[in-house]
């Protein structure tokens, strides 16, 4: 029962492994213990509502990295007019509900990218995690 809930703590590549979380249901349940955060793509400071499509469930520390670049560094470009239109992109690897990256992109008339590195393939792809 709930054999799900039973991931290993990390894949080969040192990361965590939520390959079995393919559901809204399993990472809701993964909130619940703390696991997973709830995530707007488009944050409520730049008008995101708290609607399914614009929700993903990632790790504390990924909700963090993404709070932050949106705060501290897409919040004053756009201050500045340096950016005015914003994406922020996830990624998935096989069913999992629980995207492996995020990629922020703020644009016009300036340029800004951001991936933030989650789990599996991201990792394994010799990048640094943001």
């Amino acid at each position: 029962m709930f054999s799900w809930l039973k991931r290993s703590s990390a894949t080969p590549h040192g990361g965590p492994d939520y390959s079995s979380v393919n559901s809204r249901e399993k990472a809701e349940a993964l909130v619940g213990r703390g696991e997973l955060q709830k995530l707007l793509l488009l944050p409520a400071e730049f008008g995101g509502a708290d609607v399914q499509p614009n929700t993903v469930y990632v790790p504390p520390f990924a909700a963090d990295l993404k709070s932050e670049t949106d705060i501290n560094t897409v919040l004053p470009l756009s201050q500045k007019g340096v950016v005015t239109r914003y994406r922020a992109t996830p990624e998935y690897q096989g069913k999992s509900f629980i995207p492996v990256s995020i990629t922020i992109v703020a644009s016009e008339p300036g340029s800004f990218t951001s991936t933030i590195n989650i789990w599996g393939k991201a990792l394994n792809a010799n990048s640094v995690q943001a």
